[in-house]
């Protein structure tokens, strides 16, 4: 008999295999290193085997490897020296973008035992990178009465760079209005803010062109620049003026409600809100206000009600003009009541050009003259066009009026205007003419192509066809003819270590994406670029849109056994006691996808068994156990077959074959793998022989010994009669050492699950771990419960 391990030996054993297991699962502490970025391949990091406390010869009997998130690998070990070396050159704006610090986490797989050890890798940076202005030239508007001390921020630079690479400082070129500081934002970033030194003029100096610098941290720094145009803005320093201090106008008494008498017209010499006008009334009567009424955005004075040439023949009033900024300038209208009109007014057009090129400020438009028959007062003329068209009339020589453009026209605001031209004579009745013309306005390229979508996201499924249509942008143009007509290109990647050249292509017309060859999920799952489009005007104008691409998944990767392995020389066997009730667990399969998502989703089933209904496989752990109690009739020996599936579509699966060996206890030192019985069966035979010949011997001794031991204790208890004396134990014994029939048999068992090795000739054991059963009743009745559960989770009745 062999006799048992110390239970000193048994528990460092269990402890063993905890630990083994502990580091298979979290791994030891983490490593951590630092390394510059752009360091070439082959570069040294560390001493890989000195950190582990390991030999040099560790390495390679142990398997070292260097794991990665993804396929990508940036590590390497050289186990000849124990060196833990860069791959390939590393790129922290590739790898890390703006994120501070730059972390790569690796792992460390020692075979022989199992274990992981956690590694970082800290990409420190270089100034490679120099700061660039997202604007070409940043427009600013001050007015001419800031005062000195007034801020301006200005937009910042961007670097990719982080911590001291990056942007540092800004500086301004030389002049005599402003200086420039350079100030911390709440996040850390810093931003320049121009600050005014001298008080501005304009009309001595209506703009200003300054060059902005940013410099980053580097030895030696890099910069960037932009231009900063000033545009100074009026002030109100002048106050409205009218054209006349008096007003002096005859209007006949039966002229009609709302009648225009006359306008007025004041000019203020300052810009924007500060030139606007507003005219009113000031200090009048109340006559003036029953009967007149002035609009106060172009001075027209117009009829409130009928007049009555005998009850009032003329009217005296006085007009504000004020503006914006709180100034205001006076005049004074004097209207006389008169009567009797019968010609109209004639125009005759000299000049007149229909289509007018945008952005031509004071263009021409017509030219034209008027005339009256009548005499005197009835042959005065006025004449005006409608309110809010951006056109005036000015006056060329007497009774000749020029129609010009005021300020620049914009087509994409409004591509024709219909103007009215109207002619009134000044008599009694009075009578007007007007005259329609239509004006159109003609493109010119001011406008660049603007895309639909500031940035793209598209999607292809990995392993596509070359040429495949994967997605579109578009852009429009606001402009006509060729001027709108847009192209597509591909921008520079931003990226330089992107092969742009060899993944998309665009179609110049339409703005069609195209992927030049098929693409893997698992070495690129996304990349950027920049798409631009350009107008065939002259000058061409562009604009450009940032692209993304996704490379969406395929369940083109099976499911890979990990455990048990199938390319060993002698598969494992896993031994079952005979004892073991349903639900024992047999072993458990362990298989990895290299897809994502649900075409990573493994499930497990059992495809084959030498005897159906005796084992079953945990549709989602992998795990084998029993469905049923193991009888003296089940076959020692079964070969199973569990097939892995993904969740992809199609679905794509492995095999794994598991042998099970039913046996009676553990007893015998060494048990043989069904693969080694036909190997091992000639070179057993004598040694069967010499079993044999021992067992025989060893029963006839016991037998002998029985009987000798019989004849002893009748002797003595006839002795102890004869005497009149018996002795007999109290009672009872303990339970813990009786049996369920309470006969005084111990009931411990001890139960072991031993895979043995094939092939090697000092059968050893690779794994030993005891099992203890519950002797207690309520214990059993939860054992029975549970398997009865798996049971019918695995289908069985």
């Amino acid at each position: 008999m062999e006799t048992p391990l110390p239970k000193a030996t048994q528990k460092r054993q269990v402890t063993a295999i905890i630990i083994l297991l502990l580091l298979w699962e979290v791994g030891g502490a983490v490593i951590k290193y630092s390394v510059l970025e752009e360091r070439h391949s082959g570069s040294f990091v560390a001493n890989l085997a000195k950190d582990l406390g390991l030999g040099l010869g560790e390495l390679a009997s142990r398997g070292a490897r260097i794991l990665s998130r993804g396929n990508k690998q940036h590590l390497q070990v050289e186990h000849k020296s124990g060196n833990l070396l860069l791959k390939e050159k590393l790129d922290r704006e590739e790898l890390c973008g703006d994120m501070d610090p730059c972390i790569l986490h690796f792992q460390v797989l020692l075979k022989n035992p199992v274990q992981f050890i956690q590694g970082e890798l800290q990409l420190q940076d270089v100034n490679d990178h120099a700061p660039e202005f997202l604007e070409n030239e940043i427009l600013l508007k001050i007015s001419e009465s800031s005062h000195t001390g007034t801020a301006f921020p200005l937009k910042i630079a961007q670097d990719l760079d982080v911590g001291s690479n990056t942007v540092q400082n800004y500086t301004i070129s030389t002049n005599f209005h402003f200086h420039l500081f350079t100030r911390n934002r709440s996040d850390g970033r810093k931003y320049p803010e121009l600050v005014l030194a001298k008080e501005l003029d304009r009309e001595e100096q209506p703009e200003l062109r300054l060059t902005l610098t940013a410099l980053d941290g580097g030895s030696p720094p890099k910069t960037g620049t932009s231009q900063v145009l000033i545009m100074v803005l009026d002030i109100n320093d002048n106050a409205p003026e009218f054209a006349r201090q008096l007003y002096e106008v005859q209007i006949p008494e039966n002229s009609s409600i709302g009648s225009l008498v006359i306008t007025v017209s004041a000019r203020d010499l300052d810009a924007g809100t500060h030139g606007e006008l507003s005219y009113s009334f000031f200090q009048s009567s109340s006559q003036v206000i029953q009967a007149f009424e002035i609009n106060t955005v172009t001075g027209d004075i117009r009829l409130k009600k009928m007049l009555d040439f005998e009850e009032i023949r003329s009217y005296r009033m006085e007009i504000e003009a004020s503006d914006g900024g709180g100034l205001s300038g006076k005049c004074t209208v004097a209207i006389e009541v008169t009567d009797v009109n019968d010609n109209a007014p004639e125009l005759t057009m000299s000049l007149l050009m229909n289509d007018i090129p945008e952005n031509t400020p004071d263009t021409v438009v017509a030219i034209f003259g008027i005339s009256d028959p009548d005499a005197g007062d009835n042959g005065k003329m006025m004449c005006y066009i409608q309110d809010h068209l951006p056109f005036l009339l000015k006056i060329s020589v007497e009774n000749f009026y020029t129609l010009v453009t005021e300020g620049a026209l914009d087509r994409e605001s409004r591509t024709e205007y219909n103007i009215t031209i109207t002619v009134t004579d000044m008599g009694t009745p009075r009578l007007k003419t007007e005259h329609n013309i239509t004006v159109l306005v003609s493109d010119v390229n001011d406008n660049a192509p603007a895309f639909t979508q500031t940035s793209y996201t598209l999607s292809v499924r990995e392993n596509n066809s070359p040429a495949l249509h994967i997605g579109s942008v578009r852009a429009t143009d606001r402009d006509a003819g060729a001027n709108a007509q847009v192209t597509y290109s591909l921008l520079p990647p931003l990226d330089a270590h992107v092969p742009l050249a060899s993944l998309v292509s665009i179609n110049p017309d339409n703005g069609h994406l195209f992927a030049l060859r098929s693409l893997d999920y698992e070495a690129l799952r996304a990349f950027e670029f920049r798409v631009g489009a350009a107008d065939r005007g002259s000058p061409a104008l562009s604009s450009q849109a940032l692209v993304r691409v996704l490379v969406v998944d395929d369940n083109d990767n099976a499911p890979f056994v990990l455990y048990p392995l199938q390319n060993a020389s002698a598969p494992c066997t896993e031994l079952v006691p005979r004892a073991a009730e349903a639900g024992y667990l047999v072993t458990k399969v362990v298989a990895v996808d290299g897809d994502s998502g649900q075409n990573a989703w493994l499930s497990y089933q059992l495809l084959k068994a030498t005897e159906p209904g005796l084992f079953g496989v945990w549709a989602h752990n992998g795990e084998v156990r029993t469905a049923r109690l193991l009888s003296e009739r089940d076959a020692a020996k079964h070969r199973l077959v569990v097939l892995v599936k993904d969740n992809g579509e199609p679905p794509l699966s492995a095999s794994v074959t598991l042998h099970v060996l039913l046996v009676d206890g553990f007893s015998q030192p060494y048990l043989p793998a069904p693969e080694a019985e036909a190997a091992d069966a000639a070179p057993a035979a004598p040694l069967t022989v010499y079993l044999v010949v021992a067992l025989a011997s060893v029963s006839s001794l016991f037998l002998l010994s029985v009987l000798v031991f019989v004849a002893v204790w009748l002797c003595r208890r006839g002795r102890a009669a004869s005497e009149g004396r018996c002795s007999v134990p109290e009672g009872p014994f303990p339970d813990h050492l009786l049996g369920v029939s309470g006969t005084g048999t111990l009931s411990q068992s001890y139960q072991y699950e031993v895979c043995l090795t094939g092939g090697s000739g000092t059968r050893e054991f690779k794994c030993l771990k005891p099992l203890v059963p519950n002797i207690m009743g309520e214990g059993v009745g939860t054992d029975t419960e549970e398997n009865s559960n798996f049971r019918n989770h695995l289908g069985f009745n």
